[in-house]
Parts: C-alpha cells; structure tokens; sequence
C-alpha cells in the first residue's frame, strides 16, 4: 500500500508539473505577441519549450532569449542557406551528417577538425549551421536533439579556427538552438587540443559543458558510454566501432542539394530554383528528392 501511495504522489506532481509547463509555453506565447510567416513556423510548442527549458522556465529570460533567435534568424536567414553556397569549407570531410542514428533515434553529425582547409575558419558558422538545420529537419518525430561525434584524426594547432570563431560559433548554438544537443563526444583528442579546450570552456554555459565528453580508446568507462549511445556495427571504426568513414564530397553535395529541395519546402519557398551538383534547377529534383525524403516534423 505503501509503495502505490507513492506511485500516486509522484504521478500527481508529474501531473502538476506538466500543467504549470503547458501554462508557461502560453503564457510565453501570449509574451511573445503574434507572429507571422517563418517566424509563426519556427514558434511551435516544443520551440517554446526548449526555449523555456534553457531558462529554466522562467518566462521572461525565455522571451528575450527567443526574440533573439528570431532577430537573428530574420538577418542571418538560416534556412535559406543553400549547400552549394558552403559546400567548399567542407570540401575535406570538415562536418557532415551521418547515415546513422545513435540508439535514441537522434540525427548524428560528424566532424573532423583535422580536415579544416584553412586557419581563418572563413565560411565555417554559415557551413555549420546549414548542417545543423539539416539534422534538425531529419529528426524522427518525437526527437528534438543531436548528438556530434568529433574525429580528432589529423588535427593539429595549425588546423585549429581562431579563437573568435569559435566563440562566435558556441554563441549561436547556445543562444538560437537551445536544447538541440544532447551529446558531444570529442574522441581521442591530443593533449594539445586540451590548451585550446580550456580557453574555450569559459565561453560554454553550464548545461552544454556536462554534454560534452571526452572519449578516449581503450578505457572501460569511454568503451561503456559510446556502448550506451551507439550500435558498434553502424559506429565508425575511427570512434571504436565496426564501420568504416568515408566521406565523398561529391556524393554527399549531391545528398545536400536534394535536402535543399526538402528545406525550401518545409518553409515554403519551394518554388524557388535551387542550384545542384549537376546545375538541375530544384524544381527538376524535386521528385526524386522528395520520393524518399521523409515529412519534416
């Protein structure tokens, strides 16, 4: 009897909990006033919830923070960001998005800072930020983060992006994608990406800092937690699994132009002429893109 009275109190302040939630994604939706277009789009429930949840449901810090976001993505205009326009900073593998899921179901991007072009970082916000929209489009219903394995093979200080890109960078995932990231795993990263970890770690708030994890090859606890994230058959060899890593820039621009087709759509621009690796206007691909492109969600 005991232990169902508990059950009971806890299920009631779940109940409770998710009450004065639903009343605060209204009361922020009421805060934020009406909306229109792209903006009305991008502001559905789970928006506002992420947005609240980073604030830890306070209303008003959730408002500023998203007024930002819509600021932002009013002048930086993400969505409209074509992969031909970015293609070329990542020509070497730099970022791109998996052909797998980790066991949660969520989207996977990979990078590798060993195959950045250039010690400017020119190009790589914009490039980044094309992929993560991507990602998020490709989320299963239901799933509203990513997870980022990042492949220390190559890299060295000279292919490190400046310091000021790099904060630029953590600034936006913070601040426009909140909640998106549930995990990072830096994968046998060298001692000397550790200087450069500890400088940038001051630019990383608290709840992103515990999602980042540093991994590292035969170690029992690095071993128990890429387990817990990956199926080995599908995790490339390069972060301790069975698969291999092949990146083909020409074959994934021809994935990306497709995805393209699929983004104008969600946002309702599809009839615009998207560029693709064989100058086909979007139109043209649009339904053999379309045929197996899942509905966004």
């Amino acid at each position: 009897m005991y232990s169902v009275s508990i059950f009971r109190r806890r299920h009631s302040q779940d109940e409770e909990n998710d009450s004065s939630r639903d009343g605060k994604v209204r009361e922020l939706r009421t805060a934020i006033g009406p909306l229109s277009g792209r903006s009305l789009k991008y502001c559905n429930d789970a928006c506002l919830r992420r947005y609240l949840e980073a604030r830890n449901w306070n209303v008003d810090k959730a408002k500023k923070m998203l007024e930002e976001t819509l600021q932002w993505r009013s002048t930086f205009k993400p969505e409209e960001i074509r992969w031909h326009e970015v293609a070329h900073v990542g020509e070497y593998g730099l970022v791109s998005r998996a052909d797998f899921r980790d066991r949660f179901g969520r989207s996977v991007l990979i990078m590798r800072p060993g195959m950045q072009k250039t010690a400017a970082g020119e190009g790589n916000l914009p490039h980044l930020v094309c992929l993560v929209e991507n990602a998020i489009l490709n989320l299963p219903e239901g799933q509203e983060q990513m997870t980022w394995l990042i492949d220390f093979t190559g890299y060295t200080m000279s292919k490190n992006v400046p310091i000021k890109v790099a904060r630029e960078i953590i600034y936006v995932l913070q601040n426009h994608y909140p909640e998106r990231l549930a995990l990072v795993v830096l994968y046998n990263p060298p001692r000397i990406y550790e200087a450069f970890w500890k400088i940038v770690k001051y630019f990383v708030d608290s709840k992103t800092f515990h999602k980042v994890q540093f991994v590292y090859p035969n170690k029992k606890e690095s071993e128990e937690l890429m387990k817990t994230y990956f199926d080995a058959e599908n995790l490339p060899s390069v972060f301790g699994g069975k698969a291999s890593l092949r990146y083909d820039h020409e074959e994934f621009s021809r994935l990306m132009a497709q995805e393209d087709v699929k983004t104008a759509k969600y946002w309702g621009f599809d009839h615009k002429t998207i560029h693709t690796l064989d100058g086909f206007a979007g139109a043209q691909v649009a339904q053999e893109a379309l045929s197996f492109a899942p509905s966004a969600s």
